[in-house]
């Protein structure tokens, strides 16, 4: 078969054709999940499995989801081995907290990120990432490559840090990037103890490793909070009304937050926060590079609507290719590639077809982006980086639950909008006087840790645009 000029695949694991054994499961979960899943991942609407004796619900049918998700989602708790790995990261995080919890930090946060507030931060994102792209300055005709997995991160941090934090997370590092890698290496990929559900206090030994890290975001998180507490006590009026603000402001014996939960909280946003857009970014960029004809139509739209003067605050919605190329690279390598939850209570669901599905009270349900973005009932193409598809008046072609870049239901990623937002900023500001060119000779590769990133790296050659 002849494929078409703009046909490009991504690399990703081919599915498995035969089931894996038990070892070759522990060995694939600890070294990257994504090489898991078989065909019928991608090709069933459900999957009834056993993973280590205990019935597992693989679930790629958008009604199901709904189901799980957003109808009956009060049946349905964060499933174990989830919390297992992050819970010793983020404790009561607005990722990992549940119940009463989860509740109280979810209405705290909810007014910064409301499409509305979010908009606000258009103008700081477009700043960042001005003085951000000024770093290049220096690059030459013939260009230079640089880590777009790293410098995304950094770009994507140096945004969290302004617009939700003022600029004053206390890190003196010179390298966070690096830092977050570590820790989401060590502290944030599933131990065998995980998969035979040791309880918390059983020493992991792959973790061992990044305690340190973790201690020390621990401790800018801690000096972040002094730092803040006391220029509220010497002039609340001269403090910013920002997201770290308002934490500290949402403490309190009746009904707030504690102190614990907000330093869960600022490390939750300071740690992850903005580690799913840069992943995004990143994957994003080395798309496009693969789509010459696709790029020139994003360079033209960002170059007409950066000369008519519109403030970035409209960007989002007037760069149909840029935000349309940044939801693919959403679609083929969701920085979330699974949502894992536990039934509480028996359950059952008919589809529209008379099929139907019992889940017993502890059954394990996976809804995985990952193979749900992929997945051959849903997807025309499905393997093929297409912005296309979501362009105005087919992305409404697309069912609210067969695309989940940011969850569903009351736990939907509460940033969404603003990290929409960002990215097409940051897109439009770095391709505005730049091109991303692929490393032909790098084997890039996707690996799932805490979010779905490119194993050693992301090399990229910066070349300057001629315009």
């Amino acid at each position: 078969m002849t494929l078409p000029a703009d046909y490009f695949e991504p690399p990703a694991p081919v599915p498995r054709t035969v089931p894996p054994s038990r070892l070759t499961v522990m060995r694939t979960v600890f070294r990257n999940p994504l090489e898991l899943w078989g065909e019928p991942s991608y090709t069933l609407p459900w999957i009834d499995a056993s993973f280590f004796g205990e019935r597992t619900l693989i679930v790629n049918d958008p009604g199901l989801i709904r189901h799980v998700l957003v109808d009956n989602a009060a049946n349905y708790r964060m499933a174990v081995i989830r919390q297992l790995i992050l819970r010793p990261i983020l404790r009561d995080g607005l990722l990992t907290a549940e119940g009463d919890v989860w509740k109280r930090s979810r209405k705290a946060m909810a007014p910064v990120f409301t499409p509305r507030h979010a908009r606000g931060f258009a103008d700081q994102m477009q700043a960042c990432s001005e003085r951000f792209v000024g770093r290049y300055r220096a690059v030459g005709p013939a260009g230079e490559t640089r880590d777009m997995a790293v410098q995304m991160t950094e770009l994507t941090f140096e945004i969290l840090s302004e617009t939700l934090f003022s600029g004053e997370i206390a890190t003196a590092t010179n390298d966070f990037a690096g830092d977050v890698d570590a820790l989401l290496h060590r502290m944030g990929r599933v131990d065998p103890m995980d998969l035979l559900r040791a309880p918390s206090w059983v020493p992991r030994l792959t973790r061992f490793g990044g305690r340190r890290v973790l201690e020390k975001f621990r401790s800018v998180v801690a000096d972040t909070i002094r730092l803040r507490q006391a220029r509220l006590k010497t002039d609340r009026s001269a403090a910013p009304d920002d997201f770290l603000t308002l934490l500290l402001e949402a403490g309190g014996p009746d009904g707030g937050l504690t102190m614990d939960e907000i330093e869960d909280n600022i490390l939750t946003f300071i740690g992850a926060g903005h580690e799913t857009t840069a992943r995004a970014l990143a994957w994003c960029l080395y798309c496009v590079a693969h789509l010459p004809a696709w790029r020139d139509q994003m360079e033209a739209e960002i170059d007409a609507i950066l000369a008519s003067g519109a403030p970035p605050v409209e960007w989002l919605d007037r760069m149909p290719h840029v935000r349309a190329a940044f939801e693919e690279a959403l679609r083929l390598y969701p920085p979330a590639p699974s949502i894992n939850r536990e039934a509480i209570e028996p359950d059952h669901w008919v589809s529209p077809e008379g099929k139907s599905v019992t889940i017993n009270p502890g059954t394990t349900v996976l809804v995985m982006p990952w193979t749900l973005h992929r997945h051959q009932l849903h997807w025309d193409e499905p393997r093929r980086f297409k912005p296309s598809r979501f362009l105005p008046g087919e992305r409404e072609k697309i069912g609210r639950f067969q695309y989940l870049p940011f969850g569903a239901g009351p736990r939907i990623c509460i940033g969404a909008t603003f990290a929409l937002q960002e990215a097409v900023i940051a897109l439009a500001i770095l391709m505005r006087d730049y091109r991303f060119e692929a490393v032909k000779s790098v084997r890039v590769w996707p690996v799932q840790k805490l979010t779905t990133q490119p194993e050693g790296g992301l090399p990229m050659k910066v070349i300057p645009r001629n315009r």
